[in-house]
C-alpha cells in the first residue's frame, strides 16, 4: 500500500479523498480515483490545492500523464476553481463539465468578478490565487446518465439541481458511491458522534431552488448507494437515514424562509433562526458542542445559506 502523505487518505475502491487545505482541516476534499493504473480527480478544491493533488498523485506511484479525467462536481470556486491551473499540468487529460458550467470553465472571468465583488481583490487572491482557464478544446460537456471509463470502471453522470443549476453528480458503479459536490449537503467530521454522521442542506447564493433539490436527493437515494462522496467532507454511510434527515432539514429551511419572508432586517433573521435550528439538530444527534461552538463551526455556512435563501425568496416573489 501507498506511503500516503498526511493530507491524503485511502477510502476504499480506489478512491482517495485529499484534503485541499481550503480554510481548516477536513472542510474542502478532492477525490482521486485510480483504477487500473489511470486516473481520475472529483473537484480540485482552489489553485492553493494544486501541490497536494499532485503529490497524492506521485505517492500513488502516477505520473501526471496517466490522469485522463478531471470533473468538478460545479463551477463554484471551492470544487473548481483550481480546474484550469492542475490542467495545465495533465497533459492527457480532459475536463468534463455539466453543460450549463461549461462557459465558466473555458472563460472563468464571470466567477471571478461575481466572486470578487462579495470577497475583494485581496480576498480573493489569499483564498483561491489566480483563476485561469481550460482550452475549449480540452472541455468535455455531460449530459444525464451518460457514461464515461475509466480503463473499463464506469462513471455515470446525472443532473443534479437545487444547489446550482451547473450541477451534477458522478455515480460510480464500482463502490455504488456518489460524487455529490454540494447537493447532497455537507457533513463536517466535527459532528460525528456514535449515531454517526450529521449534515445539513447548503443553499449558497445564487442558485437554490428547493423543489429541484428535494427532486435531486430522492434520485440520488433511489439508487441505494452505500457509499456519498462529499467535498464538505469525506464518505459517508447510513445514506436513506442521512437523506431522509436532510429533506427534513430543507422542508425546515423552506418554513423558515417563508415565514420570516417580509421580516424587517430578513436576512439577520434567517441567520438567527438557522443557527437555532442547526444548535438545536446538533445536540439531538450527541454532540457535545456549546451553542457557541456550534455557531463558530457553522458561521460561514450559516451566512451563505441566508444568503442563498434571500435570493430564492426574492425570486419566488417576483
Amino acid at each position: 500500500m501507498a506511503d500516503l502523505p498526511s493530507y491524503a487518505q485511502a477510502i476504499g475502491h480506489g478512491i482517495h479523498a485529499i484534503d485541499t487545505g481550503f480554510h481548516r482541516p477536513l472542510f474542502d476534499a478532492a477525490y482521486l480515483i485510480v483504477e487500473n493504473g489511470r486516473a481520475a480527480f472529483v473537484d480540485t478544491g482552489t489553485n492553493h490545492a494544486l501541490p497536494r493533488l499532485l503529490g497524492t498523485l506521485a505517492a500513488l506511484g502516477l505520473a501526471p500523464e496517466d490522469v485522463d479525467f478531471v470533473i468538478p462536481t460545479h463551477v463554484h470556486l471551492d470544487h473548481a476553481g483550481g480546474v484550469g491551473l492542475l490542467m495545465q499540468h495533465l497533459p492527457r487529460a480532459t475536463a468534463w463539465v455539466h453543460p450549463r458550467g461549461v462557459r465558466h470553465m473555458v472563460d472563468p472571468s464571470a466567477l471571478v468578478a461575481g466572486a470578487t465583488a462579495v470577497y475583494g481583490e485581496a480576498e480573493m487572491e489569499k483564498s483561491y490565487g489566480r483563476i485561469v482557464g481550460v482550452p475549449a478544446e480540452r472541455v468535455r460537456e455531460t449530459a444525464d446518465h451518460m457514461t464515461i471509463e475509466l480503463a473499463g470502471r464506469p462513471l455515470t453522470f446525472l443532473d443534479a439541481p437545487g444547489h446550482a443549476r451547473h450541477h451534477h453528480a458522478v455515480w460510480d458503479a464500482r463502490s455504488r458511491g456518489f460524487f455529490t459536490g454540494d447537493t447532497f449537503g455537507l457533513s463536517y467530521r466535527e459532528f460525528d458522534t456514535e449515531r454517526g454522521p450529521w449534515l445539513l442542506p447548503t443553499t449558497t447564493p445564487v442558485q437554490f431552488e428547493p423543489a429541484p433539490l428535494r427532486a435531486t436527493v430522492l434520485r440520488l437515494m433511489s439508487y441505494r448507494p452505500d457509499s456519498i462522496y462529499l467535498t464538505h467532507y469525506g464518505r459517508i454511510g447510513d445514506v436513506q437515514r442521512l437523506g431522509s434527515e436532510l429533506l427534513d432539514q430543507l422542508d425546515a429551511m423552506v418554513a423558515l424562509g417563508r415565514a420570516l419572508s417580509d421580516a424587517p432586517d430578513r436576512h439577520e433573521a434567517i441567520k438567527r433562526g438557522l443557527m437555532q435550528q442547526y444548535q438545536a439538530r446538533v445536540a439531538a444527534h450527541g454532540c457535545r458542542f456549546t451553542p457557541d461552538e456550534v455557531e463558530r463551526l457553522l458561521a460561514m455556512d450559516t451566512e451563505l445559506n441566508a444568503q442563498g435563501m434571500g435570493i430564492w425568496l426574492d425570486k419566488e416573489a417576483a
